[in-house]
């Protein structure tokens, strides 16, 4: 190294030229470099050509047999395609994403409806009857025009009387096997009311409301009520109306002032204030009340087939708009519980075609004079059989008191 630090140079002497250093060892021509170094030579790779990426190539990234080149993971003719992937796993997300929002939004609906309904102490006071295998749900329909304003009561031709009565008594029995069964029970039923004595059943509602109307039924039929649901005219047109209007046959031609019904022969599309017209109409029946009573049927289990059916669920607006209608609408008992409401719902879908059965308690006068009026009489031997059969939990006998 002497040459590089300048020892042993003479003071006098010209500066020695600087020499490259010969990494090799090499001492033979000093100041060059070896014009061939010994080992494998590395070739130096041409310039890519126009449009080709840089080290794209066989073998290379971008290239064939490389990461993106043919017969590679994301290149032509590959089968790993990861973009396609990515994509199929966003849709994926966003399609699990919807159906847990559905399915919240199916559980949360019923949930807040259920904690918006009007709850009405019916449960009596003193001896009752012995609980009946199955259930039993008295279903009531209230003449009240509460909440209605006097443009609407003209409108759905309710008419502006004071109080609140009974329009519709019913009976929803479901049995632990078999077809649930629906009873209508006339209004105008001459029976005993509890502290009154002989009496039409819809005075017990007037008198004492839903307590004093539940009391009333249980004596007469035997049954104990496990629950208690009713609605008035405003919530009935509303929950017809939450889910599109019902379609209904209607047999004949009917006008009538009273009820304001103007329809049409055939199959067609009711909305809410002509449904209740037509369940409400009894003048031009010529059945009267027991007409009226069968529409009544019909219309309940119609409205439950379609409120449950898949054109609800599926459609987000009409879901929550059934279920704001029949919270405001419906009110229960107090001991009234969700799986007694559920099944109940679920019953009154199964009446329509040959899922259940439908009629009225079994008729011996429907117009016999009484000190309360004109009143129908029930058939006491028939009556007493029916009320026994399901006090057993037994429908299998209850088509012989349908009336043709």
């Amino acid at each position: 190294m002497d040459w590089l630090y300048g020892r042993g140079r003479k003071p006098e002497s010209e500066p020695e030229q600087t020499r490259a250093i010969n990494p090799f060892g090499d001492e033979t021509d000093p100041g060059r470099l070896p014009a061939t170094p010994p080992g494998p030579v590395r070739p130096v790779p041409a310039p890519p050509p126009p449009g080709q990426r840089p080290g794209a190539g066989p073998g290379r990234p971008g290239g064939p047999g490389g990461p993106g080149g043919p017969g590679r993971p994301g290149g032509p003719g590959g089968s790993g395609r990861p973009k396609k992937r990515r994509t199929g796993r966003i849709v994926a997300g966003v399609i699990v994403g919807i159906v847990v929002l559905l399915l919240a939004g199916l559980i949360a609906g019923p949930v807040y409806a259920w904690n918006q309904i009007e709850r009405v102490d019916n449960e009596p006071a003193g001896e009752r009857p012995a609980e009946q295998p199955g259930t039993a749900i008295l279903l009531v329909g209230s003449d009240s025009r509460e909440g209605l304003t006097p443009e609407e009561q003209k409108r759905l031709g309710t008419g502006d009387t004071a109080g609140k009565r009974t329009d519709t008594i019913m009976i929803l029995y479901t049995p632990p096997s078999g077809k649930s069964a629906l009873i209508s029970v006339p209004r105008d039923s001459y029976v005993t009311v509890p502290g009154e004595g002989k009496h039409k059943i819809n005075s017990a509602y007037a008198w004492g409301g839903a307590k004093l109307l539940t009391e009333t039924v249980e004596q007469a039929t035997g049954l104990r009520m496990d629950g208690y649901l009713e609605v008035g005219f405003g919530g009935f047109v509303d929950v017809i109306d939450s889910v599109g209007g019902i379609e209904m046959c209607i047999p004949k031609d009917i006008k009538d002032k009273k009820s304001k019904l103007n329809v049409k022969k055939g199959c067609q599309q009711l909305d809410g204030p002509t449904a209740l017209a037509y369940v409400r109409m009894r003048y031009k029946d010529p059945r009267g009340d027991l007409g009226r009573m069968e529409r009544q049927r019909e219309m309940i289990s119609a409205v439950a087939e379609k409120a449950a059916g898949p054109g609800t669920f599926l459609n987000p607006v009409r879901y929550w708009s059934l279920l704001t209608a029949a919270s405001g609408a419906v009110s229960l008992g107090k001991e009234t519980t969700f799986p007694e409401t559920v099944s109940a719902a679920l019953a009154m879908r199964s009446l329509t075609g040959t899922g259940g059965i439908t009629l009225t308690v079994p008729i011996s006068d429907p117009n016999r004079s009484t000190p309360a009026g004109s009143a129908m009489i029930w058939d006491k031997d028939k009556a007493k059989a029916l009320f026994a059969d399901l006090a057993k939990g037994d429908t299998s006998n209850l088509d012989q008191y349908v009336t043709k």
